[in-house]
């Protein structure tokens, strides 16, 4: 398998195999049968291993799998738990468990920071690269050990541990949809403008300015556009208010 060219990684990072999948263990409360995979998804693609056929080994594919995964099993929870709440309140009740900010707390809360390998600056601080491997993660557990084990895990060592579900309920960190209606409130037209930075493609960025008229009441940046668009939100809420 290609992957175990990444065993490297472990080595570099924690001596030998077995002190990384002693790690694993103590996070997962599992054993993991395909150390491989797990490496795999701490690789953020600004580290990307090029094979011998030209192509790139990074995490972004099992991050597309623990996304999807991990929406799943919070939207399984929050159904079983919530019965008599609405669709509305159950996905944005979703929305705030798995958000960014959110998911690069628990992966720093767990430890899984300190397997991240990527040459990003700042990655350990990166609320993005963070969210990644957090997601790449549950893609890696998921193909590893199978569904039930993933809902188990996001039950027994993540909402039951760290997820204050009052805390959760009260907060809204949706900027761009709360800077909407406070606009419909005062009747102001407001205009997001957002572009890419060219001048890198393996660490793309990306910067907002949110105009109300000719005037612009709040810039910011990001990663990724809805991260930029929420970083100037903010900034735009606060001026409007």
């Amino acid at each position: 398998m290609r992957i175990r060219f990444l065993s490297f990684y472990a080595k570099r990072l924690f001596g030998t195999d077995r002190q990384f999948l002693n790690e694993l263990h103590r996070i997962t409360k599992l054993y993991p049968q395909n150390e491989d995979l797990y490496k795999l998804a701490f690789v953020h693609k600004s580290a990307s291993l090029k094979m011998a056929d030209g192509t790139y080994l990074n995490n972004e594919r099992l991050e597309f799998l623990g996304d999807a995964i991990l929406d799943s099993t919070v939207a399984e929870y929050l159904y079983r738990n919530f019965p008599d709440k609405p669709e509305g309140f159950l996905t944005q009740t979703r929305s705030k468990i798995v958000n960014g900010e959110s998911l690069a707390h628990l992966t720093q809360s767990l430890g899984l920071d300190k397997f991240i390998v990527s040459h990003a600056f700042h990655f350990d601080t990166n609320k993005n690269i963070l969210e990644d491997a957090f997601e790449a993660f549950i893609g890696a557990l998921y193909l590893d050990q199978g569904y039930r084990a993933v809902r188990k895990f996001v039950e027994k060592q993540l909402i039951a541990k760290y997820i204050d579900f009052d805390s959760v309920l009260k907060t809204d960190t949706n900027y761009k949809s709360r800077l909407l209606e406070l606009a419909h409130r005062k009747q102001i037209t407001i205009v997001f403008n957002t572009n890419a930075s060219d001048d890198n493609q393996r660490f793309p960025h990306f910067t907002s300015e949110v105009r109300a008229g000719d005037q612009v009441v709040g810039t910011g940046s990001g990663t990724t556009k809805k991260d930029a668009e929420q970083d100037a939100a903010r900034m735009a809420i606060d001026v409007l208010s």
